[in-house]
């Protein structure tokens, strides 16, 4: 085994070290290559992505960190101690990619990824490996807890098995949510989305019990054909920079800042997503050409991260509202640890609730607000292993306490940390773990098999509207 990871760091390790938008531009390169792309157009392809990526991650950061210092002026208005310090995913990410596991992980789920493609369980070709480290922190979180490699292994695939059936899934909806067309070849494996059971469990509720909410619904979209310059992109940013502004006690210029940075950023994500988009269309026409070749006309799609979908501004909205749920929620809950600043700006919650719910910014923020406490739990049970591992790499922040605990607040896989702790505690061999981790795993798998059975209805209607049309 431990030749396999010596072999997997040699291949990954050189490819990873140049951070995401780099090891993006040559990984969709050279997959479009393979796929007898035209060189000058797989390498147009792998630039735009490279810049893509690069856009999405400096206004994330622009956002984030405007409405963070507002969100850091309300903490100190109330004096909030808790004592794990959120720093946010930049330095999980690194903690994890620091780990020699990581890339076995990565090897192993590109193994994986090609299997279920030949054994035609999957339509989505994976391209978006840096985002295996969210997968690979679950199982080194389970190694943290007493699994050994081979146990940690069976549990990465598992769950990596079912991120990529849910990539299938999900396709028809971000086509519905793009207004794009069957053709388009997007979709993701992103860690963000396996929260889509528990959320569609929530939603089947809001619609037997709280149905007449959504005739209330703030649709971005809808009201701005209504109204205009009222329902815009830029206008919902405004709205929430005075929301926030005012939560925080800002004064009358910190206010106008926000509410500018926010309408700056929604509009820009719009534009962002286009070139999402237009980065994989020389990799989609390479795949449509490959798949009528050799297999048989099967329509292939592209895994790729989850900003393609940022420029929905019910995105931005929900995860704006729930910033300071999100606070109050950490003062009261039972259990957590962690004060939420670094991860105050959902991105971990928000995007599968655009999916579940197809952009319905009431149910998006109640059911948010109902499942913040499980990414809260999380980093809490997550804060222990963060804060060893980044002592022992070099990667503690320094200006940290050295009894300071480190971890995140909303990172991606809240539920598939809870299944690392059970099955993780259950390799020692104590009967009421291995009790807890079967009962766990098995109810996974059910929800995940109950969720798969209503996206393939909601599929089937998109499918029989999509024939209508064509009549």
């Amino acid at each position: 085994m431990s030749g396999i990871i010596d072999f997997a760091n040699m291949i990954f390790k050189p490819l990873i070290d140049l951070g995401a938008a780099p090891m993006m531009l040559i990984v969709l390169t050279i997959i479009a290559l393979v796929f007898r792309v035209k060189f000058s157009k797989a390498l147009e392809g792998g630039i735009k992505l490279a810049i893509a990526l690069t856009a999405i991650s400096a206004v994330i950061g622009l956002l984030t960190t405007a409405f963070q210092d507002a969100l850091n002026a309300f903490v100190k208005s109330t004096g909030i101690q808790l004592s794990v310090t959120d720093l946010g995913w930049a330095p999980l990410a690194t903690i994890t990619w620091g780990s020699p596991y990581t890339l076995f992980f990565l090897l192993v789920l590109v193994i994986v990824n090609i299997v279920m493609i030949l054994m035609n369980k999957t339509n989505t070709l994976d391209v978006d490996i840096f985002d295996v480290w969210h997968l690979a922190f679950v199982g080194l979180l389970a190694m943290f807890f007493g699994a050994n490699l081979l146990i940690t292994t069976i549990l990465v695939i598992f769950i990596g098995v079912l991120k990529i059936i849910n990539s299938d899934l999900m396709k028809p909806t971000f086509n519905d949510l793009l207004n794009a067309p069957a053709s388009n070849p997007m979709t993701t494996t992103h860690m963000n989305y396996m929260m889509n059971p528990i959320i569609m469990v929530f939603d089947k509720i809001f619609d037997k019990i709280f149905p007449w909410l959504d005739k209330y619904d703030f649709d971005a979209a809808a009201l701005n054909k209504k109204i205009g310059f009222w329902g815009s992109k830029f206008a919902i940013g405004i709205y929430l920079g005075i929301f926030i502004g005012l939560l925080s006690h800002q004064g009358v210029k910190e206010i106008f800042t926000l509410s500018f940075t926010a309408a700056f950023c929604l509009e820009l994500f719009s534009q962002i997503g286009a070139w999402f988009i237009a980065a994989v269309e020389p990799l989609s026409q390479g795949i449509t050409d490959f798949a009528n070749k050799k297999l048989k006309g099967r329509t292939m799609n592209v895994g790729l991260d989850w900003p393609f979908i940022a420029g929905r501004a019910e995105i931005w909205a929900a995860a704006n509202v729930l910033a300071p749920i999100m606070l109050l929620e950490a003062l009261v809950l039972p259990g957590n640890k962690i004060l939420p600043l670094g991860g105050i700006i959902a991105m971990g919650v928000t995007p599968a609730l655009l999916v579940v719910t197809r952009g319905k910014i009431i149910r998006m923020i109640v059911i948010g607000a109902i499942e913040l406490p499980l990414f809260l739990w999380a980093g809490t049970l997550s804060a222990p292993m963060v804060t060893e591992t980044a002592k022992k790499l070099g990667a503690f922040p320094k200006g940290l306490a050295s009894g300071t605990m480190i971890s995140h607040s909303t990172m991606e896989g809240p539920i598939e940390k809870f299944l690392a702790y059970l099955v993780g505690n259950a390799s020692t061999g104590e009967i009421k773990f291995v009790l807890y981790a079967a009962l766990a795993l098995v109810a996974y798998l059910l929800i995940f098999i109950w969720y798969a059975k209503q996206m393939k209805k909601r599929n089937k209607i998109y499918a029989d509207e999509a024939a209508a049309k064509a009549k």
